[in-house]
C-alpha cells in the first residue's frame, strides 16, 4: 500500500514548480487562481522571488500549498496517477492543508485564504526576537522530554516537532530556549538553532489558534476521499468536524510526524510518495522506518517514473 506526503515550511525555494508552470496550462491556471484569491502576485514570488519575500510566513504557507497542489493535479490529470493505490494522505504542519485540498475535503481557494491568515496570525502571536526554535539531533524524544522536565523552565520550552528518530524541534520563549541550549551544550547534546521568524507549534501560538478558530470553523470541509493522518493525533481521520478541531489544535501542538510515519508503516504502507518542493520528508521517513520505499515528486521525470516504480 502507498501513502502520499505533503511538505511544510522549510521546503520552499525560489523557482519551485517552474518546470510545471512553463510546460502545463493547468499549472498556470492554478498559479493564476492563487494570485486572484490572495489579491497579490504570489506566482511572481514563487517563481522569481526575492527569497526574503518567499520566506515571510504568510507567503511561504500559501506558496508551498500552491506548488504541492499543482504537482499533485498534474500527476493526477496529465499522468493518470491512480489514487486507488493510495491508502493515506499526510502533510507536515501546513502540508496538512495540501493533503486536505488534494483529498477534496477543502477547496483550494479556501485553503489559500486559511494559510495566508494562519501565517499572519502565527507571525503576530509573538514579537520578533521573543521566540526561538532549535533542532536537537541524535537524542530520543523521551530523552528530550526528560531533559525539559528536569530543567523546570519558568517560561515556555516545548517539543514542537517530533520529526524523525534523532530529530526533534524544541520551541519557546528566547530565554527558556537559550537556557535549554546551554544545558544541552554542557551535556554534550547536539543541537542547531533554527532561522525562523516565530516559535511555532508551542503554547506561545495560542493567540494564533484563537484567531484562526472562527476562520476554520466557518469554512466548509467535507469528508476526504482518502483518510488524512493528522499531525496532532498521528492517526487517520475523515470526519470534517474533527478535522477542523485538529487544525485549530495543530497551531500550538506538537507535530507528531515520527509517530504518523510509524503508524502508517504498521498499517502496511510500504511506499511513501512526497509531493511538493524538496525532499525533506523522504529523509525523515528513511530515518524513522526501515525497508520502506520513498519517492519524491518535484520534476516531470519523477512523474514519468512513479507509475513504473509502484508496479515493481
Amino acid at each position: 500500500m502507498n501513502a502520499i506526503l505533503f511538505p511544510g515550511q522549510g521546503s520552499q525555494l525560489v523557482g519551485m514548480g517552474s518546470e510545471f508552470y512553463n510546460k502545463f496550462d493547468l499549472a498556470k491556471k492554478i498559479f493564476r487562481q492563487a494570485d486572484e484569491k490572495l489579491g497579490f502576485n504570489i506566482s511572481k514570488i514563487i517563481l522569481e522571488g526575492p527569497e526574503n519575500d518567499l520566506k515571510l510566513t504568510q507567503n511561504t504557507q500559501p506558496a508551498i500549498l500552491t506548488v504541492s497542489f499543482t504537482i499533485f493535479s498534474i500527476l493526477k490529470n496529465e499522468f493518470n496517477f491512480d489514487l486507488k493505490k493510495i491508502k493515506y494522505f499526510a502533510g507536515h504542519s501546513l502540508g496538512e492543508y495540501s493533503a486536505l485540498v488534494c483529498s477534496e475535503s477543502l477547496k483550494f481557494d479556501d485553503a489559500l485564504f486559511l494559510l495566508y491568515e494562519r501565517g499572519k496570525s502565527m507571525q503576530e502571536a509573538v514579537p520578533i526576537g521573543k521566540g526561538k526554535m532549535i533542532a536537537v539531533l541524535g537524542s530520543s524524544i523521551i530523552e528530550i522530554k526528560d531533559l525539559i522536565e528536569k530543567n523546570n523552565f519558568k517560561g515556555v520550552c516545548e517539543i514542537a516537532n517530533d520529526n524523525a528518530e534523532g530529530q526533534t524541534i524544541v520551541s519557546g520563549d528566547t530565554e527558556s530556549i537559550s537556557s535549554f541550549s546551554k544545558y544541552l551544550k554542557e551535556n554534550k547534546k547536539k543541537f542547531i538553532p533554527l532561522n525562523v521568524s516565530a516559535p511555532f507549534h508551542c503554547s506561545l501560538m495560542l493567540p494564533a489558534a484563537e484567531k484562526m478558530k472562527n476562520k476554520i470553523n466557518s469554512t466548509n470541509f467535507i469528508k476526504p476521499i482518502i483518510d488524512i493522518v493528522c499531525n496532532v493525533t498521528s492517526k487517520p481521520e475523515n470526519n470534517p468536524e474533527n478535522i477542523k478541531s485538529l487544525l485549530i489544535d495543530q497551531i500550538c501542538s506538537t507535530v507528531r510526524w515520527r509517530e504518523s510515519i510509524i503508524n502508517m508503516a504498521n498499517e502496511n504502507i510500504s511506499n511513501f510518495i512526497e509531493i511538493g518542493p524538496g525532499k525533506v520528508l523522504s529523509g525523515m521517513v528513511k530515518r524513522t522506518v526501515k525497508n520502506i520505499n520513498c519517492f519524491s515528486i518535484n520534476t516531470i521525470d519523477d512523474m514519468k517514473n512513479i507509475n513504473n516504480e509502484l508496479k515493481k
